[in-house]
């Protein structure tokens, strides 16, 4: 059995459900509805990082969409890469897709998208199929073509070379012009509809030609014929000719709108299958990042999809090319080091207002320069009727934007201060943002922060000293709190406790570190971050200066 990818990356659907509006309390939470989680699960072979999308039933305002490489079955493109030019329709959060051709980055499985037919299943390997109602399906689907001129019905492949006697559709989603083959004989066919499945597609030759490199008019195809087919097409085809040609499966995917290969089956029913006997290579990869993610067998990946719910479950590609990634963002760690380049990727859309992550945490209006200013954004990806509030700790409100707005990412800056200039209440703020499309779904989205002023002027005696020198760090405290000093490494690990949850009255406090850890042996020479944080009624709030110590 193969070893999938040395990180797990998984896609967890729920049952509908009204969807969450995001919250800076659960910083999971990427955009309404959709959460992320990243676990570590202890094993006999070694840890094993499993990262968790989970999303509603694609239907309403979320989907679940196949994305094709740079819009072409010819070449490769990140996860990231692919989410960014995808963002601009929707939010988008998803994973790599099928397996591919490493030379041209064609897959080796079905991609179909919004009905049409970019590639064909492989026979050997398991598809999933989404159908128009959200119904996620795993099928081992098989591909049957023909074409037809003024002669008798004749195979037909589709968007791969031909065999040295055979015949290939090639439509606009394969690549600017046919494959490089000089023996061949190509039927354009000038007007051809989409290539859609099960349906009678017809076209008429416009020109014949030989040799390969033929560009692929828009909206048109061309039939590509080598060795004893060249004749049989330039017989069969001539200039003038109506071409029928017919894509079809032994599945009925009559109600599918989209699919994307890749294998093999993990769970059917909800129960995980032990050996899927499907077309992979025998035999287990090596770890990929050991001490990290050492992986897992498409089994124990079986196993945690059941256990994180799931009723029907398949794999996509692994290895290097396993990428999970929020609106052209990285959330997973590649095993390559770099995001690979892949063929396809497959992702949660979500069409209804998003709002990201406020610029801070935690709005500090205290003059001492340290979060000053708030940055609030949101963005609607149809054209819609909006209004953008804050919320405040007493629940009134105030009116930040109103009215309709085009697609596109509006932004806003609030210093969190009244008309006449002093600061607004503190404690916990809301930005709330509610959107009606023009189709009349309505959707909304806010998330959380703090306005809290009880730390401030946090200053070090120096910002580089020795070990044995030590240093020393004062901060003014505006409230009462419980107040906890540390010395921390520069990845965040603590190295001292210079004050541990101290119930302090506001003052001006100052705190020295001799260079020794709470053992009590001297500190390593390196960069470490001088931290306090002060808890009270408003929220948390931290203070941070780096410096560098010398052994």
């Amino acid at each position: 059995m193969r070893r999938c990818a040395a990180i797990a990356v998984l896609l967890a659907f729920a049952a509908p459900a009204a969807a969450r509006a995001q919250g800076a309390d659960d910083r999971s939470l990427l955009m309404p509805g959709v959460s992320y989680t990243r676990d570590v699960e202890f094993t006999p072979h070694g840890p094993v990082v499993v990262h968790v999308l989970n999303a509603p039933r694609p239907g309403g305002l979320y989907g679940l969409k196949p994305v094709l490489s740079n819009d072409l079955i010819v070449g490769r493109e990140t996860v990231t890469s692919m989410e960014k030019r995808a963002s601009g329709g929707a939010t988008v959060a998803g994973v790599n897709g099928d397996l591919f051709n490493f030379r041209d980055g064609h897959p080796s499985g079905v991609l179909m998208r919004n009905g049409v037919l970019d590639s064909t299943p492989l026979a050997e390997r398991s598809s999933t199929a989404i159908t128009a109602d959200g119904t996620i399906r795993v099928d081992r689907a098989r591909y049957i073509g023909y074409w037809r001129g003024n002669g008798q019905r004749r195979a037909l492949n589709f968007n791969q070379p031909p065999g040295t006697n055979g015949v290939s559709l090639f439509t606009r989603s394969w690549a600017p012009s046919t494959p490089p083959f000089g023996d061949t004989t190509e039927a354009i066919l000038s007007a051809f509809p989409d290539a859609r499945p099960n349906t009678d597609l017809t076209g008429t030759v416009a020109q014949i030609k030989t040799g390969g490199n033929t560009p692929i008019p828009p909206g048109g195809a061309v039939l590509v014929a080598r060795g004893s087919s060249a004749s049989k097409l330039a017989a069969e085809a001539p200039v003038g000719t109506v071409v029928t040609t017919r894509l079809t499966f032994n599945v009925d995917w009559s109600a599918v709108t989209d699919a994307i290969g890749g294998g093999p089956v993990l769970l059917r029913a909800g129960k995980p299958v032990f050996r899927a006997n499907e077309g992979f290579t025998a035999g287990q990869l090596a770890p990929r990042q050991p001490g990290y993610s050492v992986g897992m067998t498409n089994f124990e990946l079986a196993l945690t999809m059941m256990r994180l719910g799931c009723v029907t479950a398949s794999g996509l590609d692994a290895g290097g090319s396993t990428t999970m990634a929020f609106d052209g963002a990285l959330l997973n760690r590649p095993s390559d080091g770099p995001e690979r380049p892949v063929a396809e990727a497959l992702l949660v859309t979500y069409y209804g207002v998003y709002v990201p992550f406020p610029g801070t945490t935690v709005l500090s209006p205290n003059g001492d320069g340290v979060g000053e200013k708030q940055t609030l954004a949101y963005k609607v990806v149809r054209q819609s009727n909006v209004s953008a509030t804050l919320i405040a700790p007493d629940g009134s409100t105030r009116p930040v934007d109103a009215g309709d707005r085009a697609p596109g990412t509006y932004k806003f800056t609030w210093s969190g201060t009244r008309a006449d200039g002093s600061v607004e209440a503190e404690g916990k703020w809301r930005f709330n943002v509610n959107a009606t499309d023009t189709s009349g779904q309505s959707s909304t989205a806010d998330r959380l922060f703090t306005l809290n002023q009880t730390l401030a002027n946090l200053m070090l005696s120096t910002t580089s000293t020795t070990v044995r020198s030590g240093l020393r760090g004062t901060v003014t405290l505006a409230h009462p709190a419980k107040v906890v000093v540390t010395i921390q490494t520069a990845s965040g690990i603590v190295v001292r406790r210079l004050a541990r949850g101290v119930d302090l009255q506001p003052g001006t406090y100052s705190y020295g570190w001799n260079g020794r850890r709470d053992s009590g042996v001297r500190a390593f020479g390196g960069r470490y971050v001088f931290r306090v944080s002060a808890t009270n009624e408003f929220g948390t709030v931290d203070l941070t200066k780096p410096f560098t110590a010398r052994r």
